[in-house]
C-alpha cells in the first residue's frame, strides 16, 4: 500500500526549468516537499528521497496524511 502511494503521489508532481537553468520539481498538495536540481532525473530523484522523508516523519508524529487516488493511510 505504500509504494502504491508513493507511485500515486509522485504522479502529482510538477516540474519546471528555473532562469538558471536547474530543474524545480513539487508535489503541490504536500506541504514542504520539493527539489531543486541540474538535472531533471536528480530533480524526480530528489522530490522522491523528500516525500519518503515526509511521509514517515507524519506517520511516526501521527499526523493526517492526505489521501491519494483513494489510497488512505491512516492506521498504518
Amino acid at each position: 500500500m505504500l509504494i502504491e502511494y508513493l507511485h500515486a503521489t509522485m504522479h502529482q508532481a510538477t516540474y519546471e526549468i528555473l532562469p538558471d537553468g536547474t530543474f524545480y520539481g513539487e508535489i503541490p498538495s504536500f506541504q514542504g516537499v520539493y527539489s531543486n536540481s541540474e538535472s531533471l532525473e536528480d530533480c524526480r530523484q530528489q522530490l522522491q528521497e523528500v516525500l519518503e522523508g515526509w511521509l514517515i516523519l507524519g506517520l511516526q508524529l501521527g499526523h493526517q496524511l492526505p489521501v491519494v487516488e483513494g489510497i488512505d493511510l491512516a492506521g498504518c
